[in-house]
């Protein structure tokens, strides 16, 4: 799928071999990273190498890949692209929303989905082009306005797929993963695109320099509408694909991707400068990332540190590049390259693989003593570590399995219901003996747990429920009785009449539903309570703080404030000041130490504890005798309990 050639500029008639193999590694960069992180990865985990997570790292990098593809176009003609992930996003939630709730025929709602992606790179490209803002602001724009026509399309709670449109995310003879598939076909179509239309050779053309592309006759401004409209049917495929693992659109899905794709088209060796860029080398790039992440889960490494690492390797792409250029090395357009040239790439990758295949073969032997393990393994997928509930969570969890011989292996999917997806099919496929999952969303999560229920592997969920799935038990405190008993303790409070504002999670998520259903339903026996406001604030204390403050200015007269955690409460109180606890009663939600130390100091009223800790350890023991074929019960409460200054004292998490 060449794209282009890199040719040097500069004889090497007569270099030795040591000249020989630093221009081979200058010149395949990406690809000899690849070959090196799959013997890394090969030697270090012996779950690595087996064929089901091989799989697993094709279908995590196709979203990626295909989105990246699209990017590919933008980045070769030096502009850039940051809206694609909420491009993907909006294109899914169209489709759902067209077909399953206004009842348009599957093929109509599919091509829907694929024109909001093309009116969205026209409206991209006529920014940049015509209205002349920089490609960084128009983009950015288009991420902010995709995104939240998506929120508002979608109510922002998912919406389900139709499930002729859901087999897209199956698999082809029990085996073959479909995004796999499309992933090669649109990497094929991105790489004729570039190598063999006048479109791409535009697009080489505009990127090495935009004025000389302009004097010479190309309409440059028509070419970046075509451009960036190429982008967002990328984008809109990539959307299909990822709402079709997860079964539902999520209005959340793919935040945060266009920094994937990015990151994969120039660790794939494109320049951002413009001019150089193919699709093999971003297909290179994005099975780069996947491999990074899926051996770091299998190496129990933390999603922080993921993170830190993914950086690091994106920055020494970059480092590669700017060597490769000080070297010599310059672009030849797509196409242009000599038959010699591509005899020469094939026989590079011919031998890549076949190198490849050896170390790794051999490094197999490594582990072929290991596979009796001592103690059982249960994977912990949990929703997010941003959050100190959660936190509470994994420290209940690794206590008792330190306590019960367990070798825990925990992964924060940050929110996203797609990594998450990733991060089960990894335990899924690398033989764990059991899983917990705590969904980011109760739909998105049900494919990978009907994955590993026919693989033989016992699942627990902890806090939240999974949809159209079977489960061995459900670990969890009441969301809506929780949000009945937050409303029925402020309302008391303010002896059954006041003016209150409401504090809700992240849209989409299951949790905010539920609890925002438990304060509505818990309200409707005050009807002396009057809600001003409910806005939300995304669990996070700074977006608490700032949305208490500016509530306060159009309701200076409230009285009382719910929040769907104890993090937007903790914001809350911030923004009250002195009316904290005082003229404003605050009611939080999960019973955090921060939270608790509020109550204590009385600027935070109560909070309604669900006590994150027992939920983890109980969801370890579960886990533990479902795996031994002991009876579980299928679902196990744990009590919420308000907590108040008066009980704080003797309460614990």
């Amino acid at each position: 799928m060449a794209a282009d050639t890199l040719k040097s500029t500069k004889s090497t008639s007569g270099a030795g071999g040591a000249s020989a193999v630093r221009r081979l590694l200058l010149d395949n960069g990406a690809l000899t990273a690849l070959i090196v992180l799959v013997i890394a990865m090969s030697a270090l985990s012996g779950d690595f190498l087996t064929t089901d997570n091989l799989l697993n790292v094709g279908v995590q990098a196709a979203v990626t890949a295909i989105l990246a593809f699209g990017v590919t176009f933008v980045i070769v003609s030096a502009g850039i692209d940051l809206s694609v992930g909420s491009v993907a996003a909006l294109s899914a939630t169209v489709l759902a929303w067209s077909a399953t709730q206004q009842g348009v025929p599957v093929v109509i709602a599919v091509l829907l989905a694929v024109a909001t992606g093309i009116a969205a790179g026209l409206v991209n490209g006529f920014l940049i082009a015509y209205g002349k803002l920089p490609p960084f602001i128009a983009t950015l724009a288009m991420l902010s306005v995709a995104r939240g026509l998506s929120l508002v399309i979608s109510g922002g709670s998912p919406i389900a797929f139709p499930d002729s449109i859901s087999h897209l995310g199956d698999t082809l003879g029990g085996w073959l993963p479909v995004p796999v598939l499309v992933m090669i076909v649109m990497g094929g179509i991105a790489a004729f695109v570039l190598g063999r239309t006048y479109i791409g050779r535009s697009m080489y053309a505009i990127g090495g320099n935009e004025e000389a592309a302009r004097l010479s006759g190309l309409r440059v401004r028509r070419q970046k509408l075509a451009i960036y409209a190429l982008s967002g049917v990328f984008a809109a495929a990539a959307g299909i694909v990822l709402a079709s693992r997860l079964s539902s659109a999520q209005p959340q899905a793919a935040d945060g991707y266009e920094l994937d794709a990015i990151a994969a088209v120039v660790i794939g060796g494109a320049s951002l400068a413009g001019g150089t860029g193919k699709a093999s080398g971003t297909l290179i790039g994005a099975l780069i990332l996947a491999v990074l992440r899926n051996g770091l889960n299998l190496l129990s490494v933390s999603a922080f540190w993921q993170q830190v690492v993914i950086g690091v390797v994106i920055a020494l792409a970059v480092l590669f590049d700017t060597l490769r250029r000080k070297t010599g090395t310059t672009p030849t357009p797509a196409g242009t390259g000599s038959g010699g040239g591509k005899g020469k790439r094939a026989a590079t990758y011919t031998l890549a693989a076949v190198v490849t295949v050896a170390i790794v073969g051999a490094t197999s032997f490594l582990h072929s003593g290991n596979s009796a393990a001592t103690n059982p393994k249960v994977g912990l997928a949990l929703s997010t570590l941003n959050n100190p509930f959660f936190v509470q969570i994994q420290s209940g969890a690794k206590a008792e399995a330190k306590k019960l011989g367990v070798d825990l292996t925990v992964t924060d999917a940050q929110n996203d219901a797609s990594q998450q997806a990733n991060q089960l099919q990894n335990f899924t496929g690398s033989g764990f003996d059991s899983i917990i999952v705590n969904p980011v969303d109760s739909d998105a999560a049900s494919n990978s747990v009907k994955a590993a229920d026919k693989a033989g592997i016992p699942v627990i969920a902890v806090d939240r429920g999974v949809n159209k799935a079977t489960v061995d038990a459900l670990v969890a405190s009441d969301n809506v009785a929780g949000g009945e008993l937050a409303a029925k303790t402020v309302a008391e409070k303010l002896g059954g009449s006041g003016k209150i504002v409401i504090l809700q999670g992240q849209a989409g998520t299951s949790a905010a539903r539920e609890r925002a259903a438990g304060f509505a339903k818990g309200l409707k026996a005050y009807p002396g309570i009057k809600v001003l406001a409910q806005q939300p604030a995304d669990f996070d204390r700074t977006k608490g703080l700032d949305v208490m403050s500016n509530l306060l200015q159009a309701h200076p007269d409230v009285q009382g404030v719910i929040a769907a955690n104890d993090e937007m409460a903790l914001g809350a109180v911030k923004a009250l000041g002195s009316k904290a606890g005082k003229s404003v009663q605050v009611v939080g939600f999960d019973g955090t130490p921060d939270g608790l130390k509020a109550v204590e100091n009385g600027t935070l009223y109560a909070s309604v504890a669900q006590q994150p800790s027992q939920l983890g350890k109980i969801a370890v023991d579960n886990a533990l005798k479902a795996l031994q074929g002991k009876k579980v019960e299928e679902t196990v409460k744990v009590p919420v309990k308000v907590v108040t200054k008066e009980n704080v004292a003797g309460f614990s998490g």
